[in-house]
């Protein structure tokens, strides 16, 4: 299979510092940021690092790939994958090995190619972490409702219950999805209660915050997660979706007073983990932060 590789910064090639090649597996991912924030970084360490996008859409490719095009990506040389939406738990049966959290939460987003073996990692836990304690500084944790309990949901409730949520009530259009998650995190030993909440009126009563790890509000799957209805000023509200960086539901919940926090954050913190296990380098969190901001003021940026 041959890989159809696209990146924001098109670059030459120089001989300066070690070299990185790296690359994002999804669908609809022509708008990431991702290959712009490790390249700039990669040119700030000194280092050349190659970012390519393997866009599932436009390949007309499913999740049912993914073992072919790890594959071409070990024989051409890359040195690590990440890995968005719909991969990230299709793609764990096709590592040698997972990382403590990859394994707890059943999802990834980070492949590391090495010797031969292919390592699952999750940095979305810690991305959503960092975004939220640095956006919304203070947030009540008391109860918080998760719409959404795919592989982003799972390192999202995860970062959840590591900051202390008390009560976190997942929803999701497939309750058995839920289900699972709400074992899955049980399962961790620690951290708050959870529960599948299947009416989300009666579960938002009272509720601190809310947060959408769904694909809703995306440019491929624009609209609300939720009846806007349903949202108050007492709420904060946060959305994992970063293209665009206003979702619909973040728009309607800043009319109406709410505090919010856009999925921007946690794109730039999971990055800049995963860029200390791609090159094995201390990324500057602060100028990762930049690069995000300067690649979405650019033509096209989303």
């Amino acid at each position: 299979m041959s890989v159809r590789a696209a990146g924001p910064l098109e670059r030459p090639v120089t001989g300066r510092g070690p070299s990185y090649l790296l690359g994002l597996i999804g669908a609809g991912i022509r708008a990431s940021r991702t290959p712009g924030m490790h390249e700039l970084e990669g040119d700030a360490l000194g280092i050349r690092v190659l970012y390519r996008l393997i866009d599932l859409e436009r390949l007309r490719l499913g999740p049912e790939a993914l073992g072919e095009l790890l594959l071409a990506a070990e024989r051409t040389g890359f040195a690590g994958l990440n890995v968005t939406h719909p991969c990230k738990q299709a793609v764990l049966a096709h590592l040698d090995e997972l990382a403590p959290e990859a394994a707890v939460l059943g999802a990834v987003n980070t492949v590391v190619l090495r010797e031969g073996r292919r390592i699952g990692h999750n940095t979305d836990a810690f991305g959503f972490a960092e975004a939220l304690r640095r956006g919304l500084p203070g947030a009540a944790l008391g109860r918080v409702v998760q719409l959404g309990a795919g592989g982003a949901g799972a390192a999202v409730g995860h970062a959840l219950l590591e900051l202390g949520v008390e009560e976190l009530l997942l929803h999701d259009v497939d309750r058995g999805k839920a289900e699972a998650l709400a074992a899955r995190l049980a399962g961790r030993g620690a951290g708050g209660r959870i529960a599948v909440a299947e009416d989300l009126a009666r579960a938002l009563a009272g509720t601190d915050g809310l947060v959408n790890t769904t694909p809703v509000g995306t440019a491929a799957h624009p609209g609300l997660p939720l009846p806007a209805e349903l949202l108050r000023p007492e709420l904060w509200v946060a959305d994992i979706v970063y293209f665009p960086l206003e979702t619909e539901l973040l728009r309607t919940a800043r009319a109406l007073g709410c505090r919010t926090l856009d999925g921007g954050g946690m794109a730039v913190f999971q990055a800049v983990r995963a860029f200390a296990l791609f090159t094995g380098l201390e990324p500057d969190p602060e100028r990762m932060r930049r690069h995000f901001e300067r690649l979405g003021a650019a033509p096209g940026g989303s």
